[in-house]
C-alpha cells in the first residue's frame, strides 16, 4: 500500500488526476461540468487535462511503470 504522505503517494495521487482529467476531456458532459473553468483551484483540473491529452503517450507510459513499480518492486 502507498502512504499518501509519501513521495511515491504525490506522484500516484498526480498521475492518477491527470489521467482523469484527459478522460473527463474527452466527455462532453464532464468537460462543461468540471473544466470549463481555466483560472483558480478548479483550472489545476483543466490543465491537468491538457497535460493528459497533449502527452497521453509519456503519461501511459508513466502510469504503466508506476504501476509495476509498486505491483512488483514495492
Amino acid at each position: 500500500m502507498t502512504n499518501a504522505y509519501s513521495f511515491e503517494g504525490i506522484l500516484v495521487f498526480g498521475m492518477l488526476v491527470i489521467c482523469t482529467c484527459a478522460y473527463m476531456r474527452r466527455v462532453p458532459k464532464l468537460k462543461q461540468w468540471f473544466l470549463s473553468e481555466k483560472k483558480g483551484f478548479l483550472g489545476v483540473f483543466y490543465k491537468a487535462s491538457v497535460v493528459g491529452t497533449r502527452l497521453h503517450i509519456p503519461v501511459a507510459v508513466s502510469c504503466v511503470l508506476m504501476s509495476l513499480y509498486i505491483l512488483i518492486l514495492k
